[in-house]
């Protein structure tokens, strides 16, 4: 064998993210007070608390929210620091989104129990989706979108780049998704790709937006990570090892178990530093039982 050809990746390994059972498992980030962002999202959002931990030898506490059961659905992670009330969101971090079947009604309810709109609800520019745009208690923006019914109500994360060519090829090469919606506003100054595993109104996207000219961002100490599901944690983490060389991005952790917890997992920056992680499905079924 001509030394160097074992690098070469086969075909059939840079298949293996599109064949791959993979979904959006949960957002993680961290907030002030858990009582307090839990309290706002089941009362405001509808949200429902699936599981809380405490974990206190390593000094955090962690709360699972979402529309339905984290074995089907996508939910946030909220983790809390022991003593550490406010983080830095950065200026990279865009939004999470929920789809609701009546934004007006939503804003109403949310605005009674004290909730902070920062974008009255109405069409957006230059099209006829109905939005509006909420911060919670830690000061996460939340856009509300109208839809008559969706299996994800919880559906989207949008998070900024600096190339979005980059980012849509490292999502598609990397993490097996597919491109569902892209949009150049030149007239705004910015595109927005839809990163994701099914058509937008079925499921979670990724939101990646590119500002025109502006090519980095800081992504401060508050949203941490988006994991999701994959079959094989070993072959997916050499497929990111392979796109991460072509692309740019991080292996942050080699394929292997969590010790106590023994859930295979991977992850790895992508080449704006932004996280993800996978999580192998059956060892991630065990952990919910």
């Amino acid at each position: 064998m001509a030394e160097g050809s074992a690098a070469v990746p086969s075909t059939e390994l840079l298949e293996w993210p599109k064949k791959d059972k993979r979904r959006f498992l949960h957002a993680v980030y961290r907030v002030g007070d858990l009582d307090r962002t839990i309290k706002f999202y089941t009362e405001c959002f509808g949200m429902k608390l699936l599981r809380k931990r405490d974990i206190p030898e390593e000094k955090y506490s962690n709360a699972f929210l979402g529309f339905g059961p984290e074995e089907s659905h996508f939910v946030v992670e909220l983790t809390y620091n022991y003593g550490v009330t406010s983080y830095d969101i950065g200026t990279g971090f865009g939004h999470f989104a929920i789809a609701t079947p009546d934004v007006y009604k939503m804003v109403e309810d949310i605005r009674a129990k004290g909730g902070n709109i920062t974008r009255e609800p109405g069409p957006v520019k230059g099209g006829s989706s109905v939005i509006a745009f909420v911060k919670d208690p830690d000061g996460y923006i939340f856009e509300l979108i109208q839809r008559a019914s969706t299996p994800e109500p919880l559906c989207q994360v949008m998070l900024r780049v600096g190339d979005l060519d980059r980012s849509v090829k490292f999502y598609e090469k990397a993490l097996g998704m597919k491109l569902v919606k892209k949009v150049d506003r030149p007239e705004y100054k910015y595109s927005i790709a839809m990163m994701g595993y099914a058509e937008e109104h079925e499921t979670t996207v990724l939101e990646l937006t590119y500002n025109y000219g502006v090519t980095e961002y800081t992504k401060g100490n508050a949203y941490a990570q988006v994991a999701i599901s994959t079959d094989d944690v070993y072959k997916s983490g050499e497929v990111v090892e392979h796109v991460i060389q072509e692309l740019g991005g991080k292996v942050t952790r080699k394929p292997g178990p969590i010790p106590g917890i023994n859930t295979k997992i991977t992850s790895f920056l992508d080449p704006d530093g932004w996280k993800t992680v996978l999580v192998d499905n059956e060892d991630f079924l065990k952990e919910l039982k």
